[in-house]
């Protein structure tokens, strides 16, 4: 999925790529827009692809990046608010880095229980 990345202003090229109940296996990358904030990472492309397709539950999710990146703080909500305690692989260019979970990305989550 790094391979498939728009990432004209940064050269910063991600893929990520979730597994879903059923085993089947959804990509995203990054894809950059002139003005920053429009963005999408590719953690939020591949999970909005899976949501689009139907999907509602995860057993994991994988990310890769050159140099084995974390996800940045909007994607960690989105990650939670989707997909909960999800097992996480982070990736370098070569090989897994590490496998976390979605509470280590973001401790005290503010999630729906909060909007009750």
């Amino acid at each position: 999925m790094r391979e498939k990345a728009y990432a004209p202003y940064s050269n910063y090229e991600v893929g990520a790529a979730v597994e879903t109940d059923t085993g089947e296996i959804i990509g995203g990358c990054n894809v950059e827009s002139s003005s920053y904030g429009l963005t999408c990472c590719a953690e939020r492309t591949a999970l909005f692809r899976a949501i689009s397709e139907g999907h509602r539950k995860f057993t994991s999710l994988a990310v890769s990046t050159e140099n084995g990146g974390m996800p940045c703080g909007a994607c960690r909500q989105v990650i939670w608010d989707l997909c909960k305690d999800i097992t996480v692989h982070i990736c370098d260019k070569d090989k897994l880095l590490k496998t976390i979970h979605a509470s280590d990305l973001l401790p005290d989550a503010f999630d729906e229980t909060f909007l009750k």
